[in-house]
């Protein structure tokens, strides 16, 4: 397996600890000493701008952090989904890669499909329905129509 680029481990362990309950705490004691210091400073233009410039450049950048982990974990994720399709007996192979898909009307359309299967899911009436969970014949209609289990329309 490659190496990791040096940011995509420093994300991933950034996000790993920041998503911590202590990180939280320590965020939260921060804030608090903030707070504290208030009085002291006679809560001052510049104790001021000091928490909005720091918290300003603290979200900055966790926004790149998180965003890199996210899309790592989207992307493995994506992967897998497309194992399990792949690897899975009657599985619609063009489900694979489908998040790259170059347009919108490609998606639509599947949406559109098997937003249909689910409503005729739901108005059947009783356990067994004309067709499987995958959206396919059911192997009684397959015998009558003459195709072939595994086989998609």
């Amino acid at each position: 397996m490659a190496a990791r680029s040096w940011y995509a481990g420093f994300s991933q362990a950034f996000s790993r600890v920041s998503g911590q309950p202590v990180a939280f705490g320590g965020a939260a004691f921060l804030v608090i000493a903030w707070l504290v210091t208030g009085p002291i400073f006679g809560f001052s233009d510049t104790w001021q701008l000091v928490m909005n410039t720091v918290s300003s450049i603290v979200t900055f950048l966790m926004v790149f952090v998180i965003q890199n982990t996210q899309n790592r974990q989207t992307d493995a994720l994506q992967l897998k989904l497309d194992e399990l399709i792949r690897a899975t007996h009657g599985a619609q192979n063009q489900m694979l890669d489908l998040e790259d898909a170059d347009d919108d009307a490609t998606i639509d359309k599947l949406r559109d499909r098997y937003a249909n299967i689910a409503r005729e899911a739901r108005e059947a009436p009783g356990p067994h329905h004309p067709r499987t969970e995958h959206g396919k014949r059911a192997p009684a209609q397959q015998a009558e129509s003459g195709s072939r289990p595994g086989q998609t329309r």
